[in-house]
């Protein structure tokens, strides 16, 4: 048992403390507000960063599925040559399939067309006349590798660089970094919106999660149509007034508790109910697109809130306008197994418009320079045919693009073979993806690590991983 005097000085202290937490929490119920409020930004663990950054936010284009490289930015005139024949065996002999293996192998050719474009000549599928006419400013990655090849563990490498479930992703990691200078938007948000054609394939909450990281820099999925986020508004009969009056108690409960046990989830709480309040009043108004000029429509190619991708790309640029660090767009249904041409081509009329109309839209507003804009599957496809009309998942090349952020535009990064099998040329990885998007927000991702498990986790793995320094204007 603690002696009296020792046991009457912690009480003391107790007390005090406490005492100071429920002072605070008197006066925060005075004023009326939750009491951080008056916070505009709030700051990352890498303060000062790394490096001088390039790119201020992210904006990450995900068509989910595994988009057909053969059929969109990769033109292969050998594999149309050799439409039918079997496929060389030099180049599959022992290498992982996904749904052909030990299937025949035959070459199936693009079945769609190619032609040039811009001043750079890139070679783009002729469906995507909107992003050719912006292709002086985007680099395409023609050499990227991943090491799944199945959608779920797929998309948790090219999130999280892992194939394992429970590592934070890239947007939890770059808040976690860097803040957010978003005072009343959460610093990583999440929209998704489903296509015609392919398969309807499940996205999983957990591509967006914080992982081990706290809680408070997971990603917030916003609703495409209807309410953006379930339960936002007040009951009937309960004020605004009211609502601040039971979020400041709260957490003026919560804040009390923490200041002895120093709980990172218990500040989460704190912060997160401070955020959802102040999202009441500013969801709204973010989401309520009708107040953007008819040019802006026709640009995206939407209407104010039909959920397509197009209306997520709108509202990306005005997340991107008020303060938001990272924005994923997933866009579904590009799993083609059977009617890759069909598919395609519904998928491009779906996508192409609001891509060029994202560039083109952030560069009149003088925020392409400091925005990175990122459009990756998780994996592409075969040049091997599947069922006569489709095509398998495919990871050993494939094609990224990036634009903005202090990318070099006009530019062709890398080659896959001349059937479009394996990256040959400049290959690359999803590690090497991550660490060139964290160079250009102002962090060395060597540096940039947590302990976990006794270990310095990073999100680009324990393997040495290159920032890609060519593509960089």
């Amino acid at each position: 048992m603690l002696p009296r005097d020792l046991l009457l000085d912690a009480t003391r202290r107790t007390f005090l403390k406490r005492g100071a937490v429920g002072a605070a929490a008197l006066s925060v119920l005075a004023n009326g507000r939750p009491a951080s409020a008056a916070k505009k930004t709030w700051t990352g663990t890498i303060d000062p960063l790394h490096r001088p950054a390039r790119a201020k936010r992210v904006i990450w284009l995900t068509m989910a599925g595994g988009p057909s490289h053969l059929e969109t930015f990769d033109h292969k005139p050998e594999l149309a040559k050799r439409d039918g024949e079997p496929m060389p065996e030099s180049l599959t002999k022992g290498q992982q399939l996904a749904q052909l293996q030990g299937a025949k192998l035959v070459c199936y050719g693009p079945q769609t067309k190619f032609k040039t474009f811009g001043d750079s000549g890139q070679s783009l599928c002729e469906l995507f006349p909107e992003i050719g006419g912006v292709t002086d400013e985007i680099c395409f990655v023609r050499s990227m590798t991943t090491e799944a090849i199945n959608h779920d563990p797929a998309h948790m490498f090219m999130n999280t660089g892992s194939q394992i479930a429970g590592r934070p992703s890239m947007g939890a990691w770059s808040v976690y970094g860097l803040g957010s200078e978003a005072d009343d938007l959460p610093g990583f948000v999440v929209l998704t919106s489903l296509g015609r054609g392919g398969q309807n394939q499940p996205i999983a909450a957990r591509q967006w999660s914080a992982g081990f990281l706290p809680s408070r820099y997971q990603g917030v999925h916003l609703r495409s149509r209807g309410d953006a986020v379930l339960y936002l508004g007040n009951p009937p009969g309960v004020t605004r007034g009211q609502q601040e009056d039971v979020v400041a108690a709260v957490n003026a409960l919560n804040g009390s508790f923490n200041a002895g046990a120093n709980d990172p989830e218990v500040a989460t709480r704190i912060a997160q109910y401070e955020m959802a309040f102040r999202m009441q009043a500013s969801i709204p108004e973010l989401m309520e697109t009708a107040q953007e000029p008819k040019h802006i429509f026709e640009l995206y190619g939407c209407q104010p809130g039909d959920g397509s991708f197009a209306s997520n790309c709108l509202v990306a640029r005005r997340l991107a306008e008020r303060g938001v660090r990272f924005i994923q767009l997933y866009h579904k249904d590009w799993d083609h197994h059977g009617g890759v041409k069909n598919g395609v081509e519904l998928k491009a009329e779906e996508i192409d418009r609001a891509c060029a109309a994202l560039i083109k839209d952030l560069k009149q507003r003088g925020m392409l320079q400091d925005t990175l804009i990122v459009w990756a599957g998780e994996f592409g496809r075969t040049p091997m045919s599947q069922g006569g009309t489709g095509r398998d998942h495919h990871n050993k090349g494939f094609t990224v693009w990036l634009a903005g952020g202090g990318i070099k535009g006009g530019l062709n990064y890398g080659a896959t073979d001349e059937l479009g099998y394996a990256a040959v040329d400049k290959v690359t990885n999803v590690h090497e993806l991550h660490a060139t998007m964290l160079h250009l927000l102002g962090i060395e991702h060597e540096r940039f690590s947590i302990k976990f498990q006794g270990l310095d986790a990073r999100l680009t793995g324990v393997e040495p991983a290159r920032v890609l320094h060519d593509i960089l204007a």
